[in-house]
């Protein structure tokens, strides 16, 4: 089968087609999916550049995909061949706690991927497709979707009324606007860039951040200075005195990505306002399979920038580098 490796940390030099690697036959729980589609987080852009100490390399790079099930193992009882699946993030965190070992475990990073062909995935690390999305759109959920949901449904257990502010408009800021507005909260969104702002439908208040650097005391401002109810940061220590500022006292500040770079934070705020920060490490299948129902029950379609052919791969890592998408890009696998 033809497979992307990851073969060492010199970013897209590093990314290599094998078009003869041996496919894989599933053993005793497992299912062998024939993939459809794959999906990019910026989680990836760390992958090809050995951020993650262990890594083993060579390994398929990506988390995210859908497909349809091409062979069953022993003792496999919630698939058939046939069934359009998608890929979870973990291979072990099913519910509860996350386990101690879920991110050694975790695809595209850990161990082998979605980028190829076929992908040997374990029962209980895949999970079906809601009906109404094409394997493109599914392709989008297992990573940015999940993060997502966990921080404003399953962390945060947002309710009508509340105030949600997102931080930019990647996939999972995306995701966030549409769970925060499934469950009645008024959003404010933040991004530099005005044609994002536009397209990112839903949001109550839009602000960007290059011509309204102080965007938390704008927050504050329109909230009575009381603050918002939940803050989706992903900017990191470039953010997250701001975010600290802008959320409620006892509100809840989910922690996701680091885009703003490192740096020292002073804590003083958490404790006077009493705030909670949580980290948020995409999600378990139990939360998955909630999510899924209310995407279907919603007909939430995802928001979708571009889609590149197998063969355009490094294409689309590179167009993720310049940070001019909205929404997610996805590589199509489509026979």
């Amino acid at each position: 089968m033809k497979a992307y490796e990851v073969c060492d940390t010199t970013g897209l030099d590093g990314l290599v087609l094998n078009s003869a690697r041996a496919e894989p036959q599933p053993g005793h729980g497992q299912v062998l999916v024939r993939m459809r589609a794959a999906a990019l987080n910026y989680r990836d852009q760390g992958v090809i550049k050995g951020v993650y100490g262990y890594t083993k390399f060579p390994v398929i790079p990506l988390s995210d995909g859908a497909g349809e099930i091409a062979a069953i193992g022993p003792g496999v009882t919630q698939f058939k061949p046939g069934d359009r699946v998608t890929s979870t993030f973990f291979v072990n965190w099913t519910g509860g706690r996350m386990s101690s070992d879920a991110s050694r475990n975790s695809l595209g990073g850990m161990v082998d991927g979605v980028l190829a062909d076929y992908a040997l995935l374990n029962e209980t690390g895949t999970i079906k497709i809601p009906d109404h999305l094409s394997f493109e759109e599914a392709a989008t959920l297992p990573c940015a979707a999940l993060t997502a949901w966990n921080a404003v449904v399953e962390t945060a257990h947002i309710k009508a009324g509340e105030s949600v502010a997102i931080l930019g408009t990647g996939g999972v800021s995306y995701f966030a606007l549409a769970f925060a507005k499934m469950h009645g909260a008024y959003a404010y969104l933040t991004s530099s860039s005005d044609e994002k702002l536009a397209r990112a439908l839903g949001a109550e208040v839009l602000i960007n951040y290059r011509s309204q650097p102080d965007w938390d005391q704008d927050i504050l401002k329109q909230t009575g200075g009381v603050g918002v109810d939940l803050v989706i940061e992903v900017g990191g220590a470039g953010t997250l005195e701001r975010s600290m500022n802008a959320v409620r006292p006892g509100g809840t500040i989910c922690v996701i990505g680091a885009l703003a770079g490192a740096g020292a934070i002073n804590p003083r705020m958490i404790n006077r306002k009493a705030i909670r920060l949580q980290g948020i490490h995409v999600g378990s299948r139990d939360m998955f399979a909630a999510m899924n129902r209310a995407v279907a029950l919603h007909k939430l379609k995802p928001a979708i920038d571009r889609v590149f052919n197998f063969a355009d791969a490094k294409e689309a890592y590179l167009y993720q580098q310049s940070g001019r998408h909205f929404g997610k890009i996805v590589i199509s696998l489509a026979a």
